[in-house]
């Protein structure tokens, strides 16, 4: 069979014959290689070729790791055999120490597929498959790392047609949800994801030469640039360091949306299914089962909620634990709030979105003060320690305690009103839907049939308040939605409405006189 020819179904399906990855893997894996080479290269053009013991050790100790690397998946790769028989998928693979893997076809909940920058250079793809068990166990799920384009696309085809065939009922293919448009790209530079990469990128760099004694501060163009800097005021230099790392950070931000989001789609499937594809260098094809769906999270940082963006999140069971639940449970980029209400709407099969409730309930007053007195806590810890340090050392501290005071205090007074006005929780038809935040305003809608219990907490302050916290426990997403800061009477009787019946057994009914004797 060819590297490209799809897979070919086999005359005797319960015992079909096992089938390799295909061979350009190979090339894959020796392609790891490049990697200790360009770092030679680029330490010989950083060090004018000029390279000293340690950093030939490290160099030496990088080859030898990618070497060791590439031999490990080279093996792998010969010794991975895979098939698909009438009930089950198995996989074989290992040398010394032998794993043989298995899936039951109707216990499949996603096929995804993913194919980073070297993989599709080379026209290869991941195939992933996955029971959707909350667990870090490898037996439950199973990946192909190696199989061409078209193979991976007749794998996922037959592999959840033969689910859907035992068992898995099949609804009416609605098409296409959303595509990409790009004129969301205007959001892509509205997050801190940019300048910490930035960042990031620049530490990872000066720690690299430095562990190979190789000092960034005496490089010449690091040289040059310390030299001009030299010859302008402090706070022009301070101000165009801030300016430049805001560029590159929106830069970094931009070319992250792009690469993320390239050729993203949302569709719905035969099956019952979602399936969002997206991706540039690295493609993502992520598989949603609707019966699994239990809500929908819309999302909204604090500069793109000023920019009217938010990005959508399924709230659903079946993708694999907290880490990889937070990876794929994206359905949208960020996006207009309109749009984005849309696709929510559109993916929960109703007439608007759970999530535009605008008239919910408000919290007490004194759930303010708590915000407000956390602002006031925040300030002093900052102020105070640089007023004593002033007073002690130098009074440029103690201006600078006063100037930060004046700053920092109506900012935080101003975020913690914030926090408190986005307080809020309420029902629509058949979903609960609450609201938090203060940098980033969540706004969640869950399925009332989906809660499976509460967890109710209630911190010393909160209990001196007379308030507690409400959790809506699920199995799908995070696992618990909480509606913040409620009063005792609200918290029960609105767990009460939303799920009857679900938390009467542990509630004690305080005659009428106790009460009125409290009161008093």
């Amino acid at each position: 069979m060819s590297a490209d020819a799809p897979v070919r179904h086999r005359t005797d399906a319960a015992n079909p014959e096992w089938e390799r990855l295909n061979a350009r893997l190979i090339l894959v894996h020796a392609s790891l290689l490049a990697a200790p080479l360009a770092s030679w290269a680029a330490t010989l053009v950083a060090t004018g070729g000029k390279v000293n013991l340690q950093a030939l050790i490290t160099l030496g100790s990088l080859l030898i790791t990618f070497l060791v690397v590439t031999s490990i998946g080279m093996m792998r790769y010969l010794t991975t055999r895979y098939r698909i028989t009438e009930d089950r998928v198995e996989l074989r693979s290992g040398l010394l120490f032998r794993s043989h893997r298995a899936i039951r076809l109707d216990r499949i909940r996603s096929v995804d597929l993913t194919a980073n920058p070297v993989h599709r250079v080379f026209g290869l793809t991941s195939l992933r498959i996955g029971t959707g068990e909350q667990t870090h166990s490898a037996g439950r799920k199973l990946t192909l790392d190696g199989v061409s384009k078209a193979q991976a696309a007749e794998l996922r085809q037959r592999l959840l047609s033969r689910r859907d065939a035992l068992g898995a009922a099949a609804v009416e293919d609605d098409g296409l949800i959303a595509d990409m448009d790009w004129s969301w790209i205007r959001y892509a530079p509205l997050t801190i994801w940019g300048v910490g990469g930035v960042l990031a990128a620049v530490g990872t760099a000066y720690r690299t030469l430095h562990e190979m004694k190789v000092d960034p501060l005496q490089l010449g163009f690091v040289k040059d640039i310390e030299a001009h800097y030299g010859s302008v005021p402090l706070w022009f230099g301070i101000l165009i360091t801030l300016l430049i790392i805001v560029v590159l950070g929106a830069i970094f931000s931009t070319a992250t949306f792009t690469e993320g989001w390239y050729g993203y789609r949302l569709e719905r499937e035969d099956g019952g299914t979602f399936r969002v594809l997206r991706g540039l260098l690295v493609t993502r094809s992520v598989t949603i089962e609707e019966r699994r769906l239990r809500g929908v999270e819309l999302g909204e940082t604090m500069f793109l909620r000023w920019a009217g963006g938010a990005r959508l999140n399924a709230v659903a069971s079946g993708l694999g634990d907290r880490d990889e639940n937070r990876k794929r449970r994206m359905l949208t980029p960020p996006v207009p709030r309109a749009e984005a209400l849309r696709v929510a709407a559109d993916v929960l099969s109703e007439a608007e979105s759970p999530t535009s409730l605008t008239d919910l309930r408000p919290h007490p007053r004194i759930a303010l003060r708590r915000r407000v007195n956390r602002a006031l806590t925040v300030t002093a810890l900052i102020v105070i320690p640089l007023a004593a340090l002033g007073l002690w050392l130098s009074t440029a501290l103690l201006y600078a305690a006063v100037a930060a005071a004046v700053v920092l205090l109506p900012v935080t007074l101003a975020l913690a009103y914030d926090a408190y006005r986005t307080l809020g929780h309420g029902m629509r038809g058949r979903y609960l839907v609450t609201r938090s935040g203060t940098f980033a305003h969540r706004t969640v809608a869950l399925q009332r049939e989906g809660i499976i219990g509460w967890n109710i907490s209630s911190s010393f302050f909160q209990r001196r308040s007379g308030l507690l916290t409400l959790g809506a426990t699920t199995s799908a997403g995070e696992h618990c939605y909480k509606v913040r800061d409620v009063t005792v009477s609200e918290g029960l009787s609105f767990a009460e409405e939303a799920v009857p019946h679900l938390l009467t057994p542990f509630l004690e009914r305080v005659p009428t006189h106790r009460r009125d004797r409290r009161r008093r």
